[in-house]
């Protein structure tokens, strides 16, 4: 079954947003970033964990978007491209806030250590313990997360955005789903 977050005249009005883009339709263009902003925060955010550098992420990815949308040969693939984008924007983004975390702590001996701050083990929202569970996997795990069952992407639609087999795909969400129930039964008082 075809999983997509997208309705089939959503998906149609994408494509003709995209063809009229392609033709030089500044107009078109900003429909398109209006429609999508939304979810490239999401994923960005999921990816970086940090608004501020999705934030960034996202405006990377428009730039590269708007200058790469007329070499897009198939409209109808216009969602994965972007979330595609957004993908190796925020690697390149995580990549450049590392390096300017360890030259920091390079000059700063004594810089103070960074904690998330306790969780608290008595409360009982499933809800919560989950969210706070996602929250403490790596950007990429979280990321693979949110493309399932949020944005309720297809596997192969995943594997297609992070350009990894699709039997890559399957293998990791799986083991998210281990690590997942470990950290919940880890929690549990």
């Amino acid at each position: 079954m075809e999983r997509s977050p997208e309705s089939v005249p959503e998906k149609v009005v994408d494509e003709l947003l995209v063809l009229e883009a392609q033709g030089g339709d500044a107009r078109a263009l900003g429909q398109l970033v209006e429609r999508w902003q939304p979810r490239v925060l999401r994923h960005a955010l999921t990816l970086t964990g940090r608004r501020d550098l999705a934030a960034d992420v996202a405006q990377e990815s428009w730039i590269a978007v708007a200058k790469g949308l007329r070499r897009l040969d198939d409209p109808a693939c216009f969602g994965r491209w972007v979330l595609r984008i957004v993908s190796h924007k925020s690697v390149d983004a995580i990549r450049q806030a590392q390096r300017q975390r360890k030259l920091a702590e390079h000059v700063a001996t004594d810089a103070p250590q960074q904690t998330t701050g306790p969780t608290d083990r008595h409360e009982t929202d499933d809800v919560s313990a989950l969210q706070r569970a996602i929250a403490r996997l790596p950007g990429d795990e979280r990321a693979l997360v949110s493309m399932f069952y949020w944005d309720q992407r297809s596997l192969a639609e995943i594997a297609h955005i992070l350009n990894i087999p699709l039997g890559t795909v399957k293998s990791r969400l799986y083991h998210v789903r281990q690590e997942l129930k470990q950290i919940l039964e880890r929690s549990k008082p």
